[in-house]
C-alpha cells in the first residue's frame, strides 16, 4: 500500500485498499468496496454522489483506455483516503502515457460535446477539486482525485 506524503499531520479517518483485473464487470466491487468510505455518512447526498461518480468514471476510464490493450489480469490497484474534510482516490495503471491536461483541453466542453468519448474526463474535471494522472517512481501511472466535503 501506498502511504503519501500528505497525510503527514492530517487526520487519516479511513483508508482502504483495492486491487481488481482490468474487467468492466468488476465495477460493482468497486463501488461496494467504496461505499466503506461514507461511514460515517457525509452529511451532503450531493457530494457523496459525486464522489462515488468520480470513483466509476476513474475505473472506467482506466479499464476503456489506459488499460485497453492490456490482458483483463492486469491489475488495478484503488487507494482511498478519508480525511477531515475531503476525499482521495489514487487509481494506479499499468496503461501507455497519457497527458491529462492537454485531452481536457482538446475535448469540447460537456454541454457541446454529443460523443460518447471524453465525457468521462469532462465530467470528472468538473467534480473534483483536484485531478491529475502521473507517473509514478514504478513504472505506472495514478489517477489522483481529490473531492472535499
Amino acid at each position: 500500500m501506498i502511504v503519501s506524503k500528505y497525510f503527514i499531520g492530517l487526520e487519516v479517518k479511513k483508508k482502504i485498499y483495492l486491487k481488481v483485473n482490468t474487467d468492466l464487470t468488476a465495477s460493482p466491487q468497486v463501488l461496494f468496496w467504496f461505499e466503506q468510505m461514507n461511514q460515517p455518512p457525509i452529511p451532503d447526498k450531493k457530494i457523496w454522489w459525486q464522489c462515488q461518480t468520480l470513483m466509476m468514471e476513474g475505473f472506467t476510464n482506466i479499464v476503456e483506455h489506459a488499460h485497453k490493450n492490456l490482458p483483463i489480469e492486469t491489475p488495478i490497484e484503488i487507494e482511498a483516503v478519508r480525511l477531515d474534510q475531503y476525499i482521495e482516490i489514487r487509481i494506479f495503471s499499468h496503461g501507455e502515457p497519457f497527458d491529462l491536461e492537454q485531452q481536457l483541453q482538446q475535448t469540447s466542453e460537456f454541454e457541446q460535446n454529443d460523443g460518447e468519448r471524453g465525457r468521462g474526463l469532462k465530467i470528472m474535471s468538473i467534480i473534483a477539486d483536484k485531478l491529475s494522472y502521473e507517473p509514478t517512481v514504478d513504472n505506472r501511472y495514478c489517477l489522483f482525485i481529490s473531492k472535499c466535503y
